[in-house]
């Protein structure tokens, strides 16, 4: 399963935002971008003006980095919303956000998504009582979701709960933190995702 193993906090500095790819680290003061606020590379720091190519395809990368989805498996979600009725670019929100790895790391199991994928593929989470370990399943209404793990990983766990206490579980969750499960009460709608995203601007790159 092909993935991202090159540093991150370039990814950040390249948006030139924060995407808290690293969790809480990205928070603190040694955070790169914090000391350099410019885009990697010998031209970094020279003032660029997109067009408007330049500013859908920067908002396309933004997206793929912040739900770490490379660009084959992120083009097949645009096609799968653009065929489906509706909205294209809520459809394509949703199935990012029903990604099992970002529902873990959305009920605070784990502190970033790349924690979240090691989580769904060591076994640990089970779909209706059936363990499911593809971080890009999708999850539907009413489905449940337990967490079970050995003991060293569940403290594990218990101290990533701690740390993601002050941090809301989105409303289209219902999380027993107990119980370690959680059900899916409806779909997500982009008011559920904290960070700006222009999703208009993905399917005009992608309809040209």
């Amino acid at each position: 399963m092909a993935r991202y193993i090159n540093a991150v906090c370039r990814l950040c500095r390249r948006e030139r935002e924060k995407l808290f790819l690293k969790g809480t680290k990205c928070s603190t003061e040694k955070c790169p971008i914090t000391k350099r606020s410019y885009a990697p590379g010998q031209h970094g720091q020279s003032r660029t003006k997109f067009s408007n190519y330049g500013l859908q395809l920067r908002a396309k990368q933004k997206v793929k980095r912040i739900y770490g989805v490379l660009e084959r498996q992120f083009r097949r979600y645009f096609y799968i919303a653009a065929k489906s009725k509706g909205v294209t670019g809520k459809i394509l929100l949703q199935q990012l956000e029903r990604r099992l790895d970002n529902v873990v790391f959305r009920l605070g199991l784990a502190l970033s998504r790349a924690q979240a994928r090691q989580i769904v593929r060591h076994n640990f989470i089970y779909i209706n009582s059936k363990r499911v370990n593809i971080p890009s399943y999708q999850v539907d209404k009413d489905d449940l979701i337990q967490l079970k793990a050995k003991e060293k990983a569940l403290n594990k766990i218990k101290e990533n709960l701690e740390v993601s206490k002050d941090r809301a579980v989105s409303s289209w969750l219902e999380f027993n933190a107990a119980a370690f499960s959680a059900k899916v009460l409806r779909l997500p709608e982009k008011e559920d995702i904290r960070q700006p995203i222009q999703e208009q601007l993905i399917v005009e790159l992608y309809s040209k």
